[in-house]
């Protein structure tokens, strides 16, 4: 199969597995086993929309990964993995033996294995069946190798996320046009899955998807309510290209709005504005977290404010919503190029939020769509 085919150049791919194998060259590691669905796309292309089957794939500290996997999901391994390696399983098969036996002919019956032991598809009868068929191997935990790796995109990583900004501001704007009073959520949610698809989305979402009482509270979803004249409309559109992420929150009034509501849309607008006016590479995440809250507690838009205000977006499979790094008090990492994120200010049912992206210089966009308080 051609280049052209796969999601990256085989090149790219050949430099993520490199850095692996640093790393586990490093630790005195045989090999990394990677259960984590989104590691073994990062690293080897391979993806399904079966990918909560059992799988994983094997890093060795010297050649080349091998993928293991249902047999019926050959064709897409063909289609998508950089890499010949694998070991299928099929339905009258024992999978963690075949899994076993691929470790066995990669690395030997004693290695030393770097184990992504926080991945939800490797359960604990899993693990126990490998460490039972395993006496003499040594298991550690993978921790964070790959997805420290992962915060920091590639320029082809970006621009995927930048498509998928487009279908966002797509099915926004499909939100904003048919949340009139009288429609219905659920129409509204079909509204906004298509524009998003049309738009070249992957997975429709859309996301938060409420009104009315449930408006006011975060990671709401769609039902038959019907919209009513002067209700908050809380939307997040989350499309994704190639899984690749980006997402994007605008306050909506149905119908009517005071100026009091136009007052605390204009006041988060400007908290956001400063917030991200700090980011830079080298900056403490801190710095703006800090500037979100106090400029939400300050006004007096909200008695506390916990939630975290940035946090990394880039390759997720669900149930994954982000990729584990966060701002939130206590945090202590910096902004570095190549990383995007997801960042928010809520406050008394109006949302305002953006992806942006890390620059040399600061940072960009992904998400540009109006800023304001949107009355349907």
């Amino acid at each position: 199969m051609s280049e052209a085919g796969f999601w990256f150049a085989r090149d790219e791919y050949l430099r993520r597995v490199e850095r692996v194998q640093a790393v586990l060259k490093a630790a005195g590691q045989d090999a990394l086993l990677a259960f984590l669905p989104e590691t073994v796309t990062w690293l080897t292309g391979y993806f399904t929309r079966a990918y909560g089957t059992f799988q994983f794939a094997i890093i060795p500290a010297d050649g080349e990964p091998v993928v293991v996997c249902r047999d019926v999901e050959a064709y897409y391994l063909d289609q998508t993995c950089v890499f010949s390696g694998r070991a299928l399983w099929c339905d009258s098969d024992v999978p963690m033996d075949v899994g076993i036996a691929a470790i066995r002919r990669v690395v030997g019956d004693a290695p030393r294995l770097a184990v992504e032991l926080s991945s939800w598809t490797l359960t604990a009868a899993r693990y126990l069946a490998l460490c039972a068929a395993m006496p003499r191997a040594r298991l550690e935990d993978a921790g964070t190798l790959v997805s420290a790796l992962r915060l920091i995109k590639s320029p082809a990583e970006v621009a995927y996320q930048r498509r998928a900004a487009r279908a966002a501001e797509r099915g926004m704007q499909a939100g904003i046009d048919s949340a009139r009073p009288g429609a219905n959520e659920r129409d509204m949610a079909a509204a906004i899955c298509a524009a998003m698809i049309h738009a070249g989305s992957d997975l429709p979402g859309p996301g938060v998807l409420s009104s009315g009482e449930r408006a006011f509270h975060l990671h709401g979803s769609y039902t038959d309510r019907t919209l009513l004249r002067g209700d908050v409309v809380q939307l997040e559109t989350t499309p994704n290209v190639r899984q690749y992420h980006a997402r994007f929150m605008r306050p909506m009034k149905v119908g009517t709005a005071t100026d009091a509501d136009h007052r605390v849309v204009e006041r988060l607008i400007a908290i956001q504005d400063a917030a991200l006016a700090t980011v830079a590479p080298g900056v403490p995440a801190a710095v703006p977290d800090g500037i979100y809250r106090d400029g939400v507690l300050s006004a007096g838009l909200a008695a506390t404010y916990t939630n975290k205000t940035f946090y990394s977006v880039g390759l997720m499979l669900q149930p994954n919503a982000a990729e584990g790094l966060d701002a939130a008090p206590g945090c202590t990492w910096a902004f570095q190029p190549g990383m995007t994120f997801h960042t928010y200010v809520l406050a008394r049912g109006f949302g305002m939020s953006e992806t942006i992206h890390v620059t040399d210089g600061g940072y960009e966009r992904l998400t540009n769509f109006p800023r304001r308080l949107f009355v349907t």
